[in-house]
């Protein structure tokens, strides 16, 4: 059977930058996978920031966003049904921040794909920063996640004590308390990593690749709407240096609403520029490829005004925003 591995972690967790380390340890070892970029946005950013993993050991899939729940569960399962005759042995499935992982469990317990994969890791990523406040469904998000996981990862952890760490995993254990999950973290638990991923060795990656997966039971919220949300402006070109300070702008202006991510890409003279910042850090590098894209993510973002921000900064007249 094919094993799938799920790597969860809320919006900016660091999800994607595990991802690449995780297929390249894979493919060292010579294994076939598949990554499954499963977004709800109708642009995956996240796709074409790994693309330069595909090979003949990596091959990469989205699944299209831009439909309502049901649809999208029928595009997920269909192209998984579609991996399943291309002969990988593993697929790692790349959700978007917001994703309820009950859809995960739910798609692979129906027929045909019970008789073709297999659940293998969930591992989830937590970043070590992680905001002392989060919104009601990041909050159950951050539970629901780590409540399932045979590993949980923790992200830029660089600098941070031991205290700060212990701090995070206090915060995830009371989202898991909050949804009623008897499941708890301790920071010298067999099943946490706390390393500066550059100091990962094979042991660790071996301990990632056999970290299975829990099942603990936790109460289900639903939220009648979804506060979090994702708005793309397109065609915006700056000077390098200024795109940092905007940046930075963009999260402190309060008036925009909650951000906590922005990435994407800008051209720059011959070549591009990738573009992924959280609250705390901005990082900004030359790409050889590139989607003329931003993508603004958040809490109850006021489009209007974020738009103004853009198309106020943009030199080029072919600004818009989707």
């Amino acid at each position: 059977m094919i094993q799938i591995d799920l790597i969860t972690g809320i919006l900016g967790s660091g999800k994607t930058t595990f991802i690449r380390k995780y297929v390249n340890y894979l493919n060292s070892k010579n294994e076939k996978v598949a990554i499954l970029e499963n977004d709800h946005g109708a642009v995956n950013v996240d796709m074409m920031i790994l693309s330069d993993l595909e090979s003949k050991l990596c091959h990469l899939e989205m699944i299209a966003g831009g439909c309502d729940a049901d649809c999208h569960k029928r595009r997920f399962k269909t192209k998984l049904i579609a991996l399943s005759m291309m002969g990988f042995k593993r697929v790692i499935l790349e959700p978007s921040g917001i994703f309820d992982v009950d859809e995960f469990f739910d798609i692979l317990y129906e027929e045909p794909l019970d008789k073709w994969y297999q659940i293998g890791n969930i591992i989830t990523i937590i970043d070590a920063g992680l905001e002392s406040e989060l919104s009601q469904q990041s909050e159950f998000l951050l539970g629901s996640q780590a409540a399932n996981a045979g590993i949980l990862i923790m992200s830029k952890t660089s600098g941070k004590s031991e205290a700060e760490l212990k701090k995070v995993l206090e915060h995830v254990n009371q989202s898991l308390d909050r949804i009623s999950c008897r499941r708890t973290f301790d920071i010298d638990d067999d099943n946490i990593i706390t390393k500066d991923w550059n100091a990962l060795n094979w042991q660790d990656m071996e301990k990632i690749c056999s970290a299975s997966y829990k099942e603990y039971a936790y109460v289900k919220e639903h939220f009648n709407e979804n506060t979090s949300s994702t708005h793309y402006f397109m065609h915006v070109k700056m000077d390098r240096d200024r795109l940092k300070g905007f940046v930075r702008g963009l999260f402190n202006d309060k008036e925009l609403g909650d951000i906590y991510r922005i990435k994407g890409f800008m051209p720059d003279k011959d070549s591009w520029i990738e573009l992924n910042a959280t609250r705390h850090v901005t990082n900004i590098k030359p790409i050889d490829k590139g989607q003329d894209i931003f993508i603004v993510i958040g809490d109850d973002l006021k489009f209007e005004k974020i738009d103004e921000r853009f198309r106020g900064a943009s030199r080029d007249p072919e600004y818009k925003s989707i």
